[in-house]
């Protein structure tokens, strides 16, 4: 099945299935890190105030386009865990209509650990791009 015909809770099954296959953590922060290089470009139009996520340690920029129907995100990061975390959330919820965003929970994060084993800081980052992703799909319902 390709990831577009994925519902949301299937996307976020696939992605425990995947950090499953990983006995430790090492290896699980490599795996994010590989999947932070394989995010797709990021304009640097975009790269404004206004994208920029408040509350990470690391430089993070989201951008959104489409409505209510179907938002679609880009992102970066100059930190290389911090752009698998983007990843995943994009895979998540990008390509979602408001409702589905706003509905459903990102329980892949502690189905795989990840609110047990990032730093503080990392935490705090990643909860305010999901934050983030929320505030847009609100603000277009």
């Amino acid at each position: 099945m390709s990831e577009q015909n994925l519902s949301i809770d299937e996307a976020q099954r696939e992605i425990a299935d995947e950090f499953g296959f990983f006995d430790d953590w090492g290896s699980r922060y490599q795996y994010l890190i590989d999947l932070g290089r394989g995010l797709p470009e990021f304009p640097a139009a975009l790269r404004t105030d206004g994208n920029k996520v408040l509350g990470c340690q690391s430089q993070v920029w989201l951008a959104m386009e489409g409505d209510a129907e179907t938002l679609n995100f880009q992102a970066t990061s100059d930190a290389l865990i911090v752009s698998g975390l983007i990843a995943l959330i994009l895979r998540v919820y990008s390509g979602r209509s408001a409702q589905e965003i706003l509905t459903t929970e990102p329980w892949f994060v502690s189905e795989i650990g990840l609110d047990k084993h990032l730093s503080p800081t990392r935490s705090n980052g990643l909860h305010a791009m999901l934050s983030r992703v929320k505030d847009y799909a609100r603000a277009l319902q």
